[in-house]
């Protein structure tokens, strides 16, 4: 039986329903909680989350449930027994991941590692479980640090995730899809076959020009539009944000090109973010409210977005060893 890690345990892959692939329940920098002015309380990000989380319930039973793919690394502020009580309070599966947003996050400890000890972090989450939760990743996180080149623990981070995923037959997801030769490479070199890879951030407004997203596909791996909701035409838009009808174009133009079983979508917003507030408004629901309303207004039948949301994820977070 096809299955996926999920906080709550493993379920059949059939049960996922809609899924957004790339999304938070708080994400933070290390050291957030020592900010006196943004940081908010327990009891605070619960109840600004649970409304948010049991809204996207109710609109993926459409779908036949709904799963949220909370890509919060190692040193970000993952809390796995809050995403269990979360899942179990709302009906929402949560699908939480090992790995590293990007190396520039690692704390100390893990940025002197070497690859072998990163393999056995990210082996040891996804087969064993997170800390003393129990409860196992269904994906792994990697990412390019600031400064759009990988430095060299990124690679030590990609190289290990890629030596997990083979060993696990967990998935990879990256944050940003640039310098993808480098990623690419080393992923051929691990022997990882790239449609388990999910190049992220294709889409988002400082990055989109940047990324090679068409090569990228025709490598095999699997392309992310995963920023939809940051728009420019907000009242106070995030440096990466992006003009709404440029980013759907963007996207129409690649899945017109017969990639459309490559392609996965999402919002990447904050339940609640640790630390900066993030943008006002914009949640995990923008998907339901916004995104699918425009993609059917620009002609994309209902069995073309049932393959971005619910079949591609499905097959990609499916463990396939």
């Amino acid at each position: 039986m096809s299955r996926v890690n999920t906080v709550l345990g493993p379920i059949p892959t059939e049960e996922l329903g809609l899924v957004a692939v790339h999304e938070h329940i708080g994400y933070g920098m290390p050291g957030s909680e020592l900010d006196t002015k943004w940081w908010r309380s327990p009891e605070q990000r619960y109840e600004e989350t649970v409304p948010k989380l049991r809204a996207f319930h109710e609109h993926a039973e459409a779908y036949g449930g709904g799963t949220f793919v909370d890509v919060t690394g190692i040193c970000n502020g993952r809390d796995v027994d809050y995403y269990r009580s979360l899942s179990a309070k709302t009906g929402v599966h949560i699908v939480a991941c090992t790995g590293f947003v990007g190396g520039d996050t690692a704390l100390p400890h893990f940025a002197a590692a070497d690859v072998d000890y990163l393999t056995r972090q990210f082996v040891h989450e996804i087969t064993v479980g997170i800390g003393g939760t129990g409860a196992l990743a269904g994906v792994i996180k990697v990412g390019v640090s600031r400064g759009g080149r990988m430095t060299e623990l990124d690679k030590r981070i990609y190289r290990a995730a890629a030596r997990a995923s083979l060993a696990t037959g967990v998935p990879i997801l990256t944050h940003l899809a640039i310098d993808a030769e480098n990623a690419v490479a080393i992923f051929r070199e691990e022997g990882l076959p790239l449609h388990r890879v999910l190049f992220g951030h294709v889409d988002d407004g400082v990055n989109a020009e940047k990324t090679r997203d068409v090569w990228i596909a025709e490598q095999g791996g699997r392309i992310g539009f995963d920023t939809f909701g940051y728009e420019t035409e907000l009242p106070d838009p995030p440096f990466w944000a992006r003009p709404r009808r440029e980013r759907l174009e963007h996207f129409l133009r690649f899945i017109g090109d017969g990639r459309i079983t490559q392609v996965l979508a999402s919002a990447d917003a904050n339940c609640s973010p640790l630390g900066w507030p993030g943008v006002k408004g914009h949640t995990v629901n923008y998907i339901f409210d916004d995104l699918l309303p425009d993609l059917r207004g620009a002609g994309l039948s209902e069995a073309a977005i049932r393959t971005v949301f619910v079949e591609n994820p499905a097959d990609f977070l499916t463990i396939q060893k």
